[in-house]
This record gives C-alpha cells, structure tokens and sequence, in this order.
C-alpha cells in the first residue's frame, strides 16, 4: 500500500471554493437561531429574517457546491470517498435549505415545526460534511491498493 499523490486542483477554483463555501453554512447556521428564537417568541420580524437568509444561503450555496461538483465527480478529488461523502452531506443540506425555503413562504404562523427541524437536517448535514473534510485534512489520508 502507497498513499495516493493527488496533483492540487485548479488554484483559481480551489481560491473562489475555499472564499465561497463557508457562507451558505454561517446563513444557514443563521436561520437556525432564528427559526429557534421565532418558535420561542412568536414574533414575526425572526421568522421573516430567516426567509431571507434561508434565501440569499441558497443564492450562495450555487458556485462553491458547482465547483465542488467538478472537483470531486470529474476532477483531482474523483479517487476520495471523503469529499465525495462531502459532498452528498452538502448536498442533503442545500435540498432541506431548499424545502426551508418553501416552508419559509408560507403564512408566520403555519412556519413552526417544520422551519426548525429542516433547518437543523441543513446544519447537521452540512456540519457533518465540514468534519469529514476536516478529519480528511487532519492527516488521515486515504490509501489505495495499486
């Protein structure tokens, strides 16, 4: 067994992914509190402030998650189940952003339950997503039979 030399890739795609890919998580993290706080208090202004930052996550969540896509299904990262197991935790939670989102149009009332607990899927998914890559880069790399 070796491990496995992967060549870094594209630097300009590396920069905007590291730069872009930690917004959508600290809006999503975000609508989280938000979505507590209004299901704590019954004041709209919170429920209407994690619409917005369950929207403008999603608007955010499009390039790093596009890149990302490129990385690990056609790039240098193909051969790593880490970022591959990132990227389907990133992608569970852009689909309950996503379903959020549709919740979060809904009347201010008719929002609770549903908000909080697909806001929670989101930050757990995505967490989970950022400890795998984290547990990756620790030093724990992957080794491949040759």
């Amino acid at each position: 067994m070796r491990a496995v030399n992967e060549s870094p890739p594209s630097r300009v795609a590396s920069a905007v992914f590291d730069v872009l890919d930690p917004i959508p998580f600290g809006f999503f993290v975000g609508v989280l509190i938000f979505d507590v706080i209004y299901a704590r208090s019954a004041d709209i202004l919170w429920m209407k402030f994690a619409a917005w930052l369950v929207s403008i996550g999603l608007v955010f969540a499009i390039v790093p998650r596009l890149i990302n896509l490129f990385q690990v299904w056609f790039g240098k990262y193909r051969t790593m189940r880490a970022a591959r197991l990132d990227f389907w935790l990133n992608l569970v939670g852009i689909v309950a952003a996503l379903f959020n989102a549709f919740v979060h149009s809904r009347d201010a009332y008719a929002v609770i339950p549903d908000a909080v607990w697909l806001s929670v899927v989101t930050v757990a998914a995505m967490a989970l997503g950022r400890i795998v890559m984290a547990w990756r880069h620790a030093g724990f790399r992957e080794l491949r039979h040759e």
